[in-house]
Order: structure tokens, then sequence, then C-alpha cells
């Protein structure tokens, strides 16, 4: 590939002919307003601080670091976008360059004049910037030339100074010539002409939307991109983003969304190692170029962890660095929403156990009276999932609410509300450490937890009582196509929590935040309970690295019909599980058949009752080895249909149907059916499941009818809450150790006390 290096000297007695006026910025008001937008940025600027493109230490570049940020700039070019880059690094290339042929010549007249090989101690002068970055600045963009290569895409080095900005002509010939390079596919690199660039003007930038000095790499950046009408401007700098104060200083906070109007709200602190700019350079920067019509984020570009994919998750709309945007929302951020949500659940677990059942016991009065209002709006969600055909009728079936599915909230409510009086503050157990020195271990909060819902907007109150129950404040993001029903719902539960003052305590997340972004607030998130698909389950858990996540990925249940079953009871409890709700994850999604039933009336009932049912049956192998015509053989046996839709296997005894659960199955809910009770326990002790279940249906794994009165989930994780997970599952633990100026020392061998360690019984009722 032949590298395009342009020279701006040449290109003032080459473009200036050809070109044409340069374009006015964008109009105001321009750039995107969320990030979700920034998949549409077409042309993107990605400037590259020293700290980004420097090795720490200041002579050299950081080549590993550069080569991903290359690799991430080919990919965007080849889908298609118009890339540039303002790169920083000529000095440092020059100086290394530079001290290695200083250290050499000094070396030679060394050994020449003393006749020895031997080198005394060398000093090395110091280097001044001009010479290094005229020294550096060949190397560097042949070093880009060789990178690019890799990906078949051409490059071109642009060398500017002021002038070429503020002299009408030059303007005009830079803002052809970077045209007509991205007509042709190739991207520019951009630098500061250092090795001739005069001292920057004070005071002269930065004044309005047509007056900026090139002074650094962040100025450049910004007025580049208002003058070739950028979409997205991307600044990567050695810090996460812009703080609230200086990075370093304790408590300060990562800015999310940066306004225009939030300036006075921040405190700069230093510049970088190397870079000459500084954040406070970078805002104004920013701001400027946000003024011009161009989005801005600033982002790490430094961090091992994040520089492979840094500009590709911007670019994709993900929460990573500041934003800056124009537009500032109605509402809070969902920062300050988990912030709200801690302070007022901390008021929420205050409270005395009566108060947060009158809590919730209101929220089951409005459920009642404000049913109207609520099947309303649930009526609107509904046409609009209907209408859009991009919902499965079971994700439909799960949007619906009804009269007596608002009773059934309402009542399991209300149960919550009579069993959770005891919970909070509850004390498991008392021990007598040593004489007057006592220890409880009492039942608390979790903290702030995070649920994220498709479809169900009935899991709104449900999670939310089981919240107020515990304590916990809580954080709640639900699909799209609920959003009418939720944000009801949400406003019933804290019209109920303004009762006794917290309805900040249960926060509905309304901004346009992707999961992945919520799952990465580990900071404020103590828990995350996903309630949906599968795919969200596993999408959340792969994204959650920093969070526990509670819940499972898949409802594979299994019900094993036995060699003695009942007719009636197989036929029943079979019917139930498949049919009841399909798409419940405790429906039943396999049905294993003894051998010995098959041609048997057992077998030939089962058969026609699912038919009756319209339950479409796909073979296993097994199966389908015994049968001459067989229905289609299933691809997999792990599936969970979620309609009207199971797998039928055959097993040869109690053993193999066990380990067809343990392979297959997803650790939810499995039943047998049989009427020997030995064969029973043998099942229920060795199906390593969190619900096991002996001539029943599969859908009795459920909170509400476990006792539970409402449930957050269900959880085959065998740490912490396993299976419906209500009020026990939202609560840990914590000592609370009484004594009367105990020491250790007191208890060494030379102290004179000794431990006791006696357990003290607990009357009923006890609160810390």
């Amino acid at each position: 590939m032949i590298t395009v290096i342009i020279i701006i000297v040449v290109l003032l007695k080459l473009c200036s002919k050809c070109s044409k006026s340069i374009s006015p910025p964008r109009p105001h008001g321009k750039s995107f307003i969320h990030r979700s937008e920034l998949k549409q940025a077409k042309r993107i600027v990605v400037k590259l601080g020293s700290a980004v493109v420097t090795r720490g230490d200041e002579c050299g570049l950081a080549l590993g670091r550069l080569a991903s940020i290359v690799e991430q700039v080919a990919m965007l070019q080849n889908q298609g976008r118009e890339m540039m880059i303002v790169t920083s690094g000529a000095v440092a290339f020059g100086k290394q360059r530079l001290r290695h042929e200083i250290l050499l010549s000094q070396s030679v007249r060394q050994a020449l004049h003393s006749g020895q090989n031997q080198l005394k101690d060398m000093s090395v002068p110091v280097l001044e910037a001009r010479a290094c970055a005229a020294a550096g600045q060949s190397g560097l963009m042949a070093l880009y030339e060789a990178m690019f290569t890799q990906y078949s895409i051409c490059t071109a080095q642009i060398l500017v100074t002021n002038l070429d900005f503020h002299d009408e002509q030059k303007r005009r010939n830079l803002n052809s010539t970077l045209h007509e390079l991205l007509r042709m596919n190739i991207v520019p690199i951009i630098n500061t002409n250092d090795a001739v660039v005069p001292p920057p003007v004070p005071s002269s930038d930065l004044q309005g939307v047509n007056v900026i000095s090139i002074k650094d790499n962040d100025s450049l950046a910004a007025r580049l991109a208002v003058e070739m009408k950028v979409d997205l401007l991307i600044a990567l700098s050695d810090v996460q983003g812009l703080y609230d104060r200086p990075p370093g200083v304790d408590d300060a906070k990562l800015i999310d969304i940066f306004y225009p109007g939030d300036q006075q709200s921040i405190t700069y602190g230093t510049k970088s190692r190397v870079g000459i700019g500084g954040m406070e350079a970078k805002v104004k920067a920013a701001l400027w170029a946000l003024q011009g019509g161009t989005s801005v984020i600033i982002a790490n570009g430094t961090d091992p962890k994040v520089t492979g994919h840094v500009i590709t998750d911007i670019v994709e709309g993900k929460k990573v660095g500041t934003f800056f945007s124009e537009v500032k929302p109605a509402g809070p951020t969902v920062e300050q929403q988990a912030e709200m949500a801690r302070h007022a659940g901390r008021s929420l677990a205050s409270l005395l156990p009566e108060q947060r059942t009158e809590i919730i016991c209101c929220l089951a009065e409005l459920l009642t009276e404000k049913k109207d209002e609520i099947l309303t709006a649930n009526k609107r969600d509904m046409e609009m999932a209907t209408s859009s055909g991009r919902f499965s009728q079971a994700l439909i079936n799960r949007l619906s609410l009804s009269s007596s599915k608002l009773n059934s909230l309402a009542i399991g409510l209300r149960q919550l509300a009579v069993s959770s009086r005891d919970s909070v503050g509850r004390v498991l157990r008392k021990t007598r450490v040593a004489n007057n020195l006592d220890l409880e271990q009492i039942t608390v909060p979790i903290g702030v937890l995070l649920v994220i819902f498709e479809s169900r907007p009935d899991c709104l109150p449900q999670v939310a009582a089981l919240a107020i129950a515990s304590g916990n404040a809580l954080l709640l993001k639900g699909g799209k196509e609920a959003s009418n029903t939720n944000k009801i719902l949400h406003q019933l539960t804290q019209e109920a929590l303004s009762v006794h003052g917290v309805s900040d305590a249960v926060q509905l997340v309304s901004t346009r935040e992707e999961v992945e972004d919520l799952c990465r607030l580990d900071t404020m998130i103590d828990l995350i309970i996903p309630r949906g698909s599968s795919q969200l389950v596993r999408d959340i858990q792969r994204a959650a690295k920093g969070v526990p996540v509670l819940g499972h990925s898949e409802g594979v249940c299994h019900v094993y019909v036995d060699s003695e079953a009942a007719i009636d009871k197989a036929i029943d409890v079979v019917r139930d599980s498949k049919c009841d709700y399909p798409a419940a994850c405790n429906a039943m999604e396999t049905v294993l058949i003894h051998r010995d039933l098959l041609r048997t009336p057992v077998f030939d009932q089962i058969i026609d009752m699912l038919r009756t049912e319209q339950v479409k049956i796909h073979a296993g192998p097994r199966f389908a080895s015994y049968l001459t015509f067989s229905p289609s053989e299933v691809k997999s046996l792990r599936t969970e249909y979620g309609d009207l839709e199971c797998c039928m296997e055959v097993v040869d005894s109690l053993q193999d149907a066990v380990d067809h659960i343990h392979r297959y199955g997803s650790s939810h809910t499995d039943v047998i059916v049989t009427e020997n009770e030995e064969t029973a326990e043998q099942f229920l002790q060795q199906v390593d499941s969190a619900c096991v279940f002996w001539n029943c249906s599969s859908r009795f794994a459920d909170g509400y009818r476990f006792g539970l009165g409402a449930e957050v989930g269900i959880s085959t994780a065998r740490i912490h809450a396993r299976g419906p997970v209500g009020l026990e599952g939202l609560l840990t633990t914590k000592w609370v150790l009484r004594g009367e100026g105990h020491t250790v020392a007191d208890f060494s061998e030379q102290g004179s006390m000794k431990y006791l360690h006696e357990n003290i019984p607990l009357p009923q009722g006890v609160f810390s």
C-alpha cells in the first residue's frame, strides 16, 4: 500500500485553485442527545492524547495500546464510517530516537578519545521539543502506516498550525483536502506541526464558534471536528472521563453526562504527566465542539482492561467515559436515582415493622382501587405490542393484566405484609462470648437491589413489596413494551411509600439506559435480580462482573412418569405442568416416560391428552427409535419452549431419569409421578434442583403458592437463596457485639478473662 504523506505547504500550492469555500459549522443543537444515537455517527474524530500514545517513561510509544486503537479505528472505517485521527506522539518518538543517537555518538567519541572500550557515565542533554518533533514525526507516521496496512487501509499525514485555520485561503485548502481523502476512503492522521509551531497566544481561544487557537491537540480536535461537521469526537486520555473534582481526591465522582450549564460544579486538578492541555482544556474544547454541533465523549485510552474496545464501545452507545450533551433530561440520572434510593432505603430499613406493613397494605389497597386505571394503561401496552409484530405470543401473554391477576396480587401482598412483621432486625442467634460480652447475629437488608424484568408488569408491585418488607432500596428496569403499565404501578408504589416519607426508596429507571450499563454500577448496586427470558439472564450474568446476580438462566423443567404411576395422576400432572401457563419458567418442557409404559394405556392417554390440548410433541432420540412414524425429532434436549410444545423422551429406569435431568435440565423444577414411595423418595433426594416434587404439577414452584406472599424470582444458584426467593432471600446478616471495654489482650495467656461461647435462648419476637 502506498501511504499518502501530505505536508500543508505542498497542499497550499496544489489545492488553492480547486478548493471551494468551507461550509459553516452545523446548526446549533444538532449534536446527538442520547448515547444510543452514537451508533448513527458517520464521521468520527478520535483524538489520542500524549498519555495514551506515550510510554510510561515518556520516551517512546506504547505500541500495544496504539495497535489496539488502530484495530478499532480500522474496524469502524471498514463499516463505512469516515474516521480521522488527531494524534500526539511525535515528540516522544523523536525523544527516543535522539537519545539513542546522542548516546551512541558519545560512546563512539569517548572510545576514540580513551583508546578503550570502557565508557564513563554519560549524561543526555535536555532535548528541545521542536527538535524532537522534527525527528519523530516521520517515524510516527511510518508506524501508523505499518499498522493500518494490516487492515488494507491507506493513511495520510496532515500537519497543521494556527495559520492553517485562521487564514481563510488555507482553511479552504485544508477542508478540501480532508474531504477528498475521506472520499477516497483514506484515514487522515492529523497533528500539530510541533517543529515550527509558535507559542500559543494566551487568552485568545475558545471565545466563540468561529474562534479557537490551536494550542494543543484538544483544541485542534475540536476545531477540526467543527470545520469538518464531524458527528462524534472521541477524546482519549489517561482518566476514565470527567470527574466533579480531581480523580485522585476521595469521593471524586465520574460524571456520566455533562451539560454546558454544569461548568461551575467542576474542580479541576493538574495536567497529565505528558500533556500540555489538562482536563480543563479538554472540557473547554469539548464544549466548543458541542456548540458547533459535534457530540463529544472523553474516555480512558490507557486502561488495559478497556483499551481494546473503548472506541467501539462508545460508538455502540455503551456507557463509557463522559458524554457531552446540550439537552439536559427533566428527571434524574440513573446514578442519582441509585443514590436517592440508597438514602431513602436506609430510612425505610429503620421504620418499625408495623410501618412497613402499613405501606404494603396501602399498596395492596391501591391495586384494587386503581384497577381501572391500571388495566387501561395495560391495554395501551398490549395494543402497541400486538401491532408492532415484534413480540411472540408468549411474551404478549406475560404482558397482559386482568382483574383476577390484580386481585391475586393484592391478596399476596397482604399475606406478605402479615408474614414480614419480624423480618428486619430479627435475632438469629445470641452467644455469650464471655462475662458481660454478648454477641448477636441479626437480619438486615442487603442494600440496593436492581431488578430487571421483561414484559410482566405484575412483577413490579411484587418485587416492590418484597423490597419494602425487607427494608431494601430498589431500582426497577422494565421493558419498553410495558412502559405505560409500569409507570402507573410505580406511581402507586411511591404513593404507598409516601405514607411514611420514603417514596424515593423505589425508583423506576425510565432513561434510555442499556442493561449492560446498569450492571456496571457496582459501587451503587448490591444485588441484581433478572426476571425475563433466558437470554436476558445470560446477558446480565455476563455483564455484571462486579455485582452478584440472583436468578436462573432457563426453566427446562421435567416430569418423569414412572412405571408405577397412576393414570389419572400422570395425566393431570402432565397437563397442568405444560398447559396451565406454558410461558412460565416453571412450565414442563420435557416429559420422561419409563420404557415399560410404551404402548400401554398410560402412554396412549398421555399422548391423546397432549394432542387434545394442541401441544406439539418433539421426539427425543430414544423415543424416536421406538417408533416407525414419530413426531419431529427434537433439535436439543435442553430447550425451553415457553409455548404449547414439549419434548418426549424414553428412559429405562429411575436412575436413567435422574441422569437425564442432571445432564439436560436447568436445576429449576423437576417432578416424579409414581405410586412407589421408595422410588419417589430416591428421586426427591437424588435430583439436584431448586424444586423437586412428587405427584404434583411443576407449576407449584412459585413464591405465592409456597406461602411467601410474593417472589422476586426463582434462583437455581447454590449460594444464598435457592428456589422461589421471597423475603428471606433479600436479607443478609450482621454481627453485633456488646461489651464493657473488653480487649483481645484480656483473653491472652497472660490475660484475666476466658472465652465462654455459650448460646443464649432466644425469646419470641426478639429485635435488635
